[in-house]
């Protein structure tokens, strides 16, 4: 039993969700679950343990190679690549007639759905979900349908370090399984938050293994953190402006109505909408605005032009429960996928061309959104919480939320509509100077096309001048971004990068990228320094923030004499700023500097000048075909 901390609150303020508080979600105990199945020899691991545990790497494994060898026609276990610890990651593949090669299945227009689990280890619901449905798709049949014309794949292990990290203590929010996974992979990295820098083992493996599948959608199972409400499943699919229009109308207008209206026949409460509150301590203040950029897993899928869905399980739901409702949504997704095939193929196909053609009209005034954020607009939503209490807590010093379970049925504002931060016009190309290999190898893992150039190339290109940037100090994923790590991208903590045009030189073996290509999208987030996971705010341009070449104070003690004395309006901007700004004039490094940066001594540092040049043209460009 969660222990509450009732003698070290002041209870000052009931605000709506009045109601009588009642014990809270257990921590430490082991989870109950509402019922045992029948047992039979397909029972998968957790229903034979009642959903008190789940498997454990090799008996997932075992599991899922006993099914492959009573079906071998309908299920074929694929290696992927290997984890940070050497363990094998697997795909699992399910086709109703042993069509199992990627190639063949796009010709023969079956559409093809990749479901990926345990990204988040402690987060395993979606693993024994699809152990589940795939007994009952080819071992019981009572699912066969589902495979009449759609082809099912999943990860079920895809952080399969994080996965052996097992312990009751890793999920303190969590009801249950007795023990489970870890949220970080071996090197304690987030696998969700590494899609587009791709520094992970795992990530770079999921990338090959994605473009060879193309799969024509994805989802990523989780389970929730944050308030407690009565939905058990709820889910998420963008349809924001980087979607394109047809992918978006048909994810508002059918997909999502369709399976919130087939999880709730299916003896669950499903939510459309990722549930987080605009103000924690205050439920009633509404539900908050859900960015997604392409460091997630469905943020990407955006960038790859393919609908993807993100499952939450409600945290505080026993595992039965979850991981049911885990098995409903998909066997509905399937079940649509196979309704919708036709429209879906050409959904994507469309996406394909649209993004192809992305640099053919170079700096037009075409623009593509590069960060988005809360548009300021709310959209009235029936929310299915629970009543809760606020005190004002002794140990915290805030507004302190106790939730019951009494239903709180109430129509709150919810955050929608998006707001365009940042945009660009897209190039014709981009071309990274060959000694940046971190930077191209990054793109290399996502297999975007690229070609290098055979010879020396200097020229005048559109680039960027970048100053006023801040580093956050704690690291995150390994890092120590210029954003601020979950939060939404904030161009104030960014600084300010301006397009100039700069006559740049450009080594033999530098990497042009064009953008008439399938994966564009990836690449303009990549290299366009306003991007909310561009390579620039995650640190791989580090180094051309830092001076290397000063001063000594001797010498610009004679130059800013040379500069007064040809320049009286440098004077005089020398002595406003001494006379208005008390720091710099107590600074001799400052004053000095004032001058050394208006110097041609300076602008030979290029301090801040993004080393990526933008091409309308690629005329006069020496690059091998």
């Amino acid at each position: 039993m969660r222990r509450g901390l009732c003698g070290f609150a002041l209870t000052v303020l009931t605000t709506v969700g009045y109601g009588q508080t009642v014990a809270q979600p257990r921590l430490m105990d082991a989870p109950a679950a509402r019922s045992c199945a029948v047992q039979d020899e397909w029972a998968t691991p957790a229903e034979k343990n009642c959903y008190a545990t789940t498997p454990d790497y090799a008996e997932t494994m075992a599991y899922l190679r006993r099914v492959q060898a009573a079906a071998p026609n309908e299920v074929k276990i694929e290696p992927f690549g290997r984890s940070g610890e050497g363990r094998e990651l697997d795909i699992v593949i399910v086709s109703h007639d042993g069509m199992f090669d990627p190639a063949e299945l796009h010709v023969a227009k079956r559409p093809i759905v990749l479901v990926q689990n345990s990204i988040h280890a402690g987060e395993m619901d979606g693993k024994d979900a699809c152990l589940s449905l795939l007994r009952d798709m080819v071992i019981t049949k009572s699912k066969a349908a589902l495979l009449e014309r759609a082809v099912l794949v999943f990860i079920p292990m895809y952080n399969a370090d994080g996965h052996e990290r097992r312990s009751r203590y890793n999920r303190i929010n969590q009801d249950g399984p007795a023990e489970m996974g870890w949220r970080g992979n071996g090197t304690n990295l987030n696998l969700n938050r590494d899609y587009l820098k791709a520094d992970a083992p795992e990530t770079r493996a999921f990338m090959a293994m994605f473009h060879r599948w193309l799969p024509d959608f994805f989802v990523d199972d989780h389970v929730t953190d944050g308030a407690d409400y009565q939905y058990d499943v709820t889910f998420t699919m963008d349809d924001g402006p980087n979607v394109p229009a047809g992918t978006a109308r048909w994810v508002g207008e059918v997909a999502t109505p369709m399976l919130e209206k087939y999880v709730d026949a299916h003896g669950h409460l499903a939510s459309p909408t990722y549930i987080t509150l605009a103000n924690d301590s205050d439920p009633a203040q509404g539900l908050g605005f859900n960015d997604n950029p392409p460091r997630f897993s469905t943020g990407y899928m955006i960038l790859e032009g393919r609908p993807g869905m993100l499952v939450e399980l409600h945290m505080l739901k026993d595992y039965q429960t979850r991981v049911t409702g885990n098995y409903e949504i998909l066997a509905g997704l399937m079940e649509l996928v196979n309704r919708d095939a036709d429209k879906l193929i050409a959904l994507n196909a469309t996406a394909d061309t649209e993004a192809e053609a992305m640099g053919s009209h170079p700096l037009s005034n075409v623009k593509y959104p590069l960060t988005l954020a809360w548009g300021g607009e709310t959209t009235p939503f029936l929310f299915r919480g629970y009543r809760y209490t606020r005190e004002l807590s002794g140990v915290s010093g805030v507004m302190w939320v106790r939730y019951t379970h009494e239903p709180w049925n109430v129509s709150l504002p919810a955050q929608t509509g998006y707001k365009i931060v940042a945009e660009t016009r897209p190039p014709a190309a981009y071309l990274i100077p060959a000694q940046w290999t971190g930077v191209i190898d990054s793109l290399a893992a996502h297999q975007i096309e690229m070609t290098r150039t055979t010879a020396p190339w200097a020229g005048v290109v559109e680039t960027y001048r970048c100053a006023g940037m801040e580093w956050q100090e704690p690291p995150f994923e390994g890092r120590h971004p210029t954003f601020n790590g979950e939060a939404q991208h904030d161009p104030g903590k960014f600084g300010n990068c301006v397009l100039v045009r700069e006559p740049m030189s450009f080594p033999a073996g530098s990497a042009l990228v064009r953008l008439n290509q399938r994966l564009s999208r990836v690449v303009i987030e990549w290299l366009e320094p306003a991007a909310p996971d561009s390579a620039l705010q995650w640190g791989f341009f580090d180094s051309i923030f830092e001076q290397k070449e000063y001063g000594e104070a001797y010498v610009l003690e004679d130059l800013a004499r040379e500069m007064m004395a040809k320049d009286p309006k440098l004077t005089a901007e020398f002595e406003r700023k001494v006379s208005s700004d008390p720091v710099f004039a107590a600074s001799p490094y400052a004053r000095l500097e004032f001058f050394y940066e208006r110097s041609p001594w300076y602008a030979a540092n290029r301090v801040g000048l993004y080393p990526v040049g933008r091409l309308s043209s690629l005329d006069g460009v020496p690059v091998s075909h």
